[in-house]
């Protein structure tokens, strides 16, 4: 029987949640998350998973995400960052390239409990506006 390392299913769920989040799969990205789950948004501020994704999905056209690194937890914490750049595609045609991070939280099971994002969100509120709030 082969174990795995909380580490590999930290990673394994960034690496999952970032490819649905290009995909824009809804379903897929909230099935990685716990039912009372938290996602800090540094534009719509705190926010359940669905409504979240949906605003995101609403908004988006065509996206691409490059991993650039995901860091885990030093600590012992069941905690894990994933740093990308997001080419976000938007609905009307245009887009906006930023780097991100978003600060992970799991729960014993590996589902995302809460996630904080962050980047600037300067550069993305000058094309964004309010297209996505």
């Amino acid at each position: 029987m082969t174990t795995t390392s909380p580490e590999s299913r930290y990673t394994q769920q960034i690496r999952a949640y970032l490819h649905e989040l290009e995909r824009g799969d809804v379903a897929a990205i909230c099935a990685l998350f716990t039912r009372n789950a938290q996602i800090f948004s540094p534009f719509l501020g705190w926010m359940e998973p669905e409504p979240f994704f949906a605003k995101v999905s609403a908004a988006s056209g065509q996206s691409k995400i490059t991993l650039i690194d995901i860091c885990v937890s030093t600590t012992g914490a069941r905690r894990a960052t994933g740093y990308f750049v997001y080419d976000w595609g938007l609905k009307d045609g245009s887009a906006v390239r930023f780097e991100c991070v978003d600060v992970f939280e799991f729960d014993e099971d590996g589902l995302i409990e809460k996630m904080t994002i962050v980047y600037d969100t300067h550069p993305v509120r000058s094309t964004v506006g309010d297209k996505y709030a």
